[in-house]
């Protein structure tokens, strides 16, 4: 048990590391569907 203390440790530092650049990743892909759902409404 004490073998996976450590490995799961700095699986979850280094995985607080990327929360923030997903969240950009998912904001940005937010940004493009309104985009596009905006767009499509425009030429209805």
């Amino acid at each position: 048990m004490k073998r996976l203390i450590l490995p799961l440790l700095l699986l979850t530092l280094a995985g607080c590391a990327t929360v923030q650049g997903a969240g950009q990743d998912i904001s940005n892909a937010g940004d493009f569907v309104s985009d596009s759902a905006r767009t499509v409404q425009n030429r209805m």
